[in-house]
């Protein structure tokens, strides 16, 4: 069911299947979100949990025994019920299953709140551990825009934009998605540019950073500085993806806490980088926010 956010002129659309935030238009009709045209990409903007990317045969212990997760874990594929709805904003709720409980033995619940600002909009989640023993997660958006914004522009004509020159090696993916040694391409050494060029994705599959010194990324055009600020939040890793040998029309943003599986990983949950413990009761908050620029 898809339910209509508005707040001064500004329009969102988000749909109970997944949860998603899948439409936002400025006060002009510009569509930022990526419509899902299955011949580029099915999806829009689903949110990762209890896993981000691929593990290792589909499988990583805990103390309660294996978890078996395809990529991205299940939350993308449930329907999340409306907690709380208000003329600007949607708190999204999510669950545990006997489904989830078979593939992911921990009782939990998932909030997700997507809210109309000024001038975009924020998505928090809110993870608590409603079971007795410690649980481990790690969860991520996967919001893709739409590149270009406009008629008679091309993908190339953007560029991310960092808040800070970094010097930021990006984690290689190898086959199954499992991550190991960094690309030997530098794109976010002593710069804080990375002029988007299809290219990139066709050999590197994903650019994924850790540890960045920017808490913000601008998706803007090279000449007129259209476009948007991702605000990354507390979210520690990032990713950037759009489907590989496709020249497709959007880019997606990924602000992550966690990541797929490493090469050399122990294969416990609770060794993941950036994984979550969550103590029976707790609650970790999480957001990022997204600004019109």
């Amino acid at each position: 069911m898809e339910l209509e956010l508005v707040k001064g002129g500004l329009r969102a659309v988000v749909e109970t299947y997944g949860g998603e935030l899948v439409s936002f238009q400025d006060r002009e009709g510009t569509e930022y979100i990526w419509s899902g045209d299955p011949a580029y990409w099915s999806g829009r903007n689903p949110i990762l949990f209890p896993v981000i990317g691929a593990l290792k045969d589909g499988t990583v212990m805990t103390e309660k025994g294996a978890c078996r997760l395809a990529r991205h874990g299940f939350a993308r594929g449930m329907a999340f019920a409306a907690a709380e709805l208000g003329e600007d904003f949607v708190t999204f709720e999510l669950r545990d299953t006997r489904e989830t409980l078979a593939a992911y033995p921990y009782p939990f619940r998932l909030q997700v709140t997507h809210r109309l600002t000024d001038s975009g909009f924020s998505t928090a989640y809110a993870v608590t551990n409603t079971g007795d023993a410690p649980m481990p997660f790690c969860l991520g958006g996967h919001t893709a825009y739409r590149c270009p914004l406009h008629e008679g522009e091309r993908f190339e004509d953007y560029c991310l934009v960092f808040d800070e020159r970094e010097d930021a090696p990006s984690i290689a993916v190898r086959p199954g998605g499992i991550l190991g040694g960094y690309l030997d391409e530098p794109y976010l050494m002593g710069t804080d540019t990375i002029p988007l060029r299809h290219e990139i994705f066709d050999k590197a599959d994903t650019l994924i950073f850790d540890g960045l010194r920017s808490r913000g990324v601008r998706l803007v055009h090279e000449r007129t500085g259209h476009g948007v600020r991702v605000d990354l939040g507390g979210f520690p890793m990032l990713g950037i993806w759009t489907m590989p040998e496709k020249n497709a029309p959007y880019i997606c943003i990924e602000p992550w806490q966690g990541c797929a599986a490493y090469e050399d990983e122990t294969g416990r949950f609770e060794d993941k980088p950036h994984a979550v413990i969550l103590a029976p009761g707790q609650t970790k908050t999480l957001q990022s926010t997204v600004e019109i620029v």
